[in-house]
C-alpha cells in the first residue's frame, strides 16, 4: 500500500495566549500544495520504519492506531522523504497522517474516521489536518477543523533559504510570549474570519493578514518580483509566494535561486 503525503503552507496564522494545556490559542488557513513524501506500507513480522532516522511521528502513529484497534503493529513502513524538514511545511505530520490512513485500511476491522482523528490530535496540532480534504481553517490548537472554499487556481513558490538554522518551534513560541505578541488576538482573529468572507479570487488571498510567529524580508522580495501574497508557513523557515501566472512564478524562481532551495508547485486539494 503506498499514498502520497503532501505539505502545506499556512496562508495565514493567527496566534494567540498560552492555554492551560501549554498549547497556544490559533486561527490559521491551512492549504496543502502538489509536493510530498511517499509512504509503503507492507505486513510484517513487528513495526518497522524505514527511509528516514530522524521519524518518531509516523511510528508513534502506527503504535496509536494499533493500540486503538486492539491489534500488535506489525507493518513494514518506508518514508520517501522528498520535503525538507523542519520548514514549517508540515512535512513530518503528513507522513503520520498518511500512515495512520495505510495501517487504518490494512486493519481487519478499519477505525471509524473520528477514532482516527482523535488519534491524529494526539500526534500533533497540524496532524487532523492531513486527513481533511480542501483548505481548512484551523482553531482551538489548530486541530478543530472547518472546511473552506478558497480558489486554487494560482501559483505556489516555495523557499527554504540555507544558511538559517531554524529554532524549535517550542523557543519560536517562547519568543512569540516573550514579546507579548498575544495581545490583541481576538481582534486579528476577527479580522482574519472578516477577511476569509472576502475572499473569491486568487488576488483576494492577499487580505489575509500576515503571520503572527514569523516574518523574512524574502516576503517583499517576492511581492517585488509578481507575488500577490507572500508570508512565512508556519514556525518558518520556508516562505511562499503564490503567483497569478507560471511564467511570472519561474521567473522570480530564478531571481531567488542565489538564497536557497526552491520549488515551483500548485495547490492540491487532496493528500
Amino acid at each position: 500500500m503506498r499514498a502520497s503525503a503532501a505539505a502545506k503552507i499556512n496562508l495565514a496564522l493567527v496566534v494567540g495566549p498560552a492555554r492551560p494545556d501549554g498549547k497556544h490559542e490559533i486561527a490559521t488557513v491551512y492549504q496543502r500544495i502538489a509536493l510530498a513524501d511517499r509512504i509503503e506500507l507492507d505486513p510484517g513480522p513487528v513495526l518497522l520504519v524505514e527511509g528516514f532516522a530522524e521519524d518518531t511521528l509516523v511510528r508513534s502513529a502506527l503504535e496509536a492506531v494499533a493500540g486503538r484497534a486492539g491489534v500488535e503493529p506489525r507493518w513494514h513502513v518506508r518514508i520517501e522523504k522528498r520535503l525538507p524538514v523542519a520548514a514549517g511545511i508540515g512535512g513530518g505530520s503528513s507522513d503520520a497522517a498518511t500512515a495512520l490512513r495505510l495501517a487504518n485500511a490494512a486493519l481487519p476491522e478499519p477505525l471509524r474516521d473520528d477514532a482516527l482523528r482523535e488519534i491524529a490530535a494526539t500526534l500533533g496540532a497540524d496532524v487532523p489536518f492531513f486527513l481533511a480534504d480542501g483548505p481548512q481553517l484551523g482553531t482551538g490548537d489548530g486541530s478543530e477543523l472547518a472546511p473552506l472554499d478558497l480558489p486554487q487556481d494560482f501559483w505556489v513558490l516555495l523557499v527554504v533559504p540555507r544558511g538559517i538554522e531554524k529554532p524549535s518551534t517550542a523557543s519560536v513560541y517562547a519568543e512569540f510570549d516573550r514579546r507579548e505578541g498575544a495581545a490583541g488576538f481576538a481582534g486579528r482573529r476577527a479580522a482574519l474570519l472578516a477577511a476569509l468572507d472576502t475572499v473569491h479570487r486568487p488576488r483576494d488571498l492577499a487580505a489575509l493578514p500576515p503571520n503572527d510567529l514569523a516574518s523574512s524580508p524574502l516576503s517583499d522580495e517576492l511581492r517585488s518580483l509578481g507575488a500577490f501574497r507572500a508570508d512565512v508557513s508556519g514556525a518558518g523557515p520556508a516562505v511562499y509566494g503564490l503567483f497569478h501566472h507560471k511564467d511570472r512564478a519561474k521567473g522570480a524562481q530564478r531571481a531567488v535561486k542565489r538564497v536557497g532551495e526552491t520549488w515551483l508547485t500548485a495547490p492540491s486539494w487532496y493528500g
